[in-house]
């Protein structure tokens, strides 16, 4: 889960200086005579698609993880033995039995990935690529007025996402037949040979290093002096922290996004109680259309989204009282809320699942109203499930991107995701405060996901499904 700790834009300060023409990486080579040091390669020069994509699949993986774990914990190893009695062994087993009772999980997984991708705004930006979609709309905010493009642009999003995601629900997202069922029987594990094993540390490991690169490239960017074509600083400093505390857009940025995040949050949990306890502990018909409807922000781009809360606040539109005089408090709140609602609403729905309704019915029958029942008896109950998810909402909303770029248009309303964006570019230290500023975001990211899935388990999946 290392990847999900670190923003992807942020990350990407720290691929600039592994790959950059004076970048570790070509130092590297260099060193070992691979690389004429009069003609470095220009790694991100004419190719930073290739750096947009490494950076989001680095980032995203963890999501197929979690989902793809829990869906194999689901599966009733008596599928996969029975398999193996009549002779379906190894890779065909795998290809024929497992991949197909797990797709669901897959599935799920796949298409936060490819959305969360496909309309990824800061990465772009800090690779200064602007071949795609979001970037394109980004740039086009200043030019509202009598332009239709950047709505044409965002349509085409929106139309793209949903109709990837309605194909891949037609074929893939079938009832979850690997959790269809208590297991019949206990996982039989065996063990590897030695080559095998190591084999597979290895791949793991090597894996795990490139996850970890832009990690490690913040964190020293962070805490350089001085960092050109070598391959470790040329010296090391703490002063860059100090002024990432200090700096004058860092402050009110902190106290922006603790603002935001926090009236966000709570929002989130009065909503996704009452949305969970209708979807689980009621009747009423059409519940399972509210229950979709609250996962939509997962399926939604977050930039379509962010455009649309922009669009219809700006001047003489419908909702431009809801930017108090050039105060974006209200729609920033709005607009986090809403992105993160599923995960309150999932984690409030697996602690209702979790907990007998007998308990709720006998504090009624003893005379306790259904509203102080839910505060004295349900709340306390699933009070675990809804600390974790609200960890995980307020953490992300702390850390927003498509929302924060494009809402908050003044320094002064800056929460610290544009904070560190307009900090890339500025002269002198900008990239290591930056860097710095990235660097508590990781420690606040960890911190709040550790908890999270210390609470969840293998359940810490199921909030990323829609």
């Amino acid at each position: 889960l290392v990847p999900m700790i670190l923003p992807p834009f942020v990350g990407a300060i720290g691929v600039r200086q592994i790959l950059g023409q004076a970048g570790v990486l070509n130092v590297l080579l260099m060193k070992f005579g691979l690389m004429d040091p009069s003609h470095p390669v220009d790694w991100l020069g004419g190719g930073q698609l290739s750096g947009v994509v490494l950076m989001n699949a680095l980032h995203l993986y963890p999501i197929a993880y979690l989902n793809i774990s829990a869906a194999l914990a689901n599966l009733d190893p008596a599928m996969e033995e029975a398999a193996e009695n009549l002779g379906c062994h190894g890779f065909r087993r795998l290809r024929r039995i497992t991949l197909p009772l797990i797709a669901p999980g897959l599935f799920a997984g796949c298409t936060i990935i490819f959305i969360w991708a496909f309309t990824e705004l800061g990465v772009p930006l800090m690779f200064d690529y602007s071949r795609v979609t979001s970037v394109q709309i980004f740039g086009l905010l200043k030019d509202l007025s009598g332009n239709p493009l950047p709505y044409a642009l965002v349509v085409v999003m929106l139309v793209a996402s949903v109709l990837i995601y309605l194909t891949g629900k037609a074929l893939f997202g079938r009832a979850d037949f690997a959790s269809s069922g208590r297991a019949s029987t206990g996982r039989t594990l065996t063990e590897p040979t030695r080559v095998v094993g190591w084999s597979c540390t290895a791949a793991f490991a090597g894996v795990i290093f490139l996850a970890i690169l832009p990690h490690l490239g913040v964190v020293l960017t962070s805490v350089a002096s001085d960092w050109y074509g070598t391959l470790l600083p040329g010296g090391y400093t703490m002063d860059h922290f100090q002024e990432a505390l200090g700096h004058p857009l860092t402050v009110s940025s902190i106290g922006n996004s603790l603002r935001y995040a926090s009236f966000s949050t709570l929002f989130d949990i009065a909503l996704g109680v009452a949305i969970a306890w209708v979807v689980v502990r009621t009747g009423i018909p059409g519940r399972q259309i509210l229950d979709a409807m609250s996962m939509l922000p997962l399926a939604v781009p977050g930039l379509v989204l962010a455009f649309g809360y922009f669009s219809m606040t700006r001047e003489k539109q419908p909702f431009d009282f809801l930017i108090l005089g050039e105060d974006p408090v209200i729609i920033l709140v709005i607009a986090y809320a809403v992105r993160r609602l599923p995960y309150v609403v999932r984690s409030a729905a697996a602690g209702y699942q979790q907990t007998s309704v007998s308990l709720e019915e006998a504090a009624q029958n003893l005379g306790c109203p259904p509203f102080k029942t839910l505060i004295k008896i349900t709340l306390p109950l699933i009070a675990a499930n809804l600390i974790a998810g609200s960890l995980l909402a307020f953490s992300f909303a702390m850390l927003e991107v498509s929302d924060s770029l494009i809402l908050a248009e003044q320094g002064r309303h800056f929460p610290i995701t544009k904070a560190i964006y307009s900090l890339v570019s500025a002269l002198g230290h900008g990239p290591e405060i930056a860097a710095a500023l990235g660097v508590w975001a990781m420690v606040f990211l960890a911190t709040t996901i550790v908890g999270a899935g210390l609470i969840l388990g293998q359940k810490l999946g199921a909030l990323f499904r829609v």
